[in-house]
């Protein structure tokens, strides 16, 4: 079976959002044109940030129900993170809540896609 090796969301403007995912990933991208933006998270895994109307077949306008998450160790990690991030002033969705699998909070980027942190599973 194939690796699965990159995440694609679908943005009004790469250019525009990658300041945004520069300092939420802590990292600059590795490759950066006017409709697209690559971020390596490691181990061969990408984050690809496409422009909506370069992206062929066009997705639907609606029906868009995913989130990417971040797992960190434990629910001070958690805490940590959500504390960084709202000083930031990154738009936060949920604060701190525990949920089947711990506690985890929601964040939204420029284009209003959920980003979750929650602690890893034990």
């Amino acid at each position: 079976m194939p690796n699965l090796n990159l995440i694609l969301l679908y943005v009004d403007d790469p250019v525009k959002s990658t300041p945004f995912y520069t300092e939420l990933l802590d990292r600059d991208p590795i490759a950066s044109f006017p409709t697209y933006v690559a971020f390596a998270l490691g181990d061969g895994f990408t984050l690809g940030l496409w422009a909506n109307h370069r992206i062929s077949p066009a997705p639907p306008k609606t029906g868009n129900r995913t989130e990417i998450a971040f797992m960190v160790d434990d629910e001070a990690a958690v805490q940590a993170l959500y504390q960084q991030w709202s000083k930031r002033g990154v738009k936060i969705e949920q604060d701190p809540n525990l949920d089947v699998f711990g506690l985890t909070f929601v964040a939204l980027d420029p284009d209003r896609h959920r980003i979750r942190v929650c602690q890893a599973d034990k």
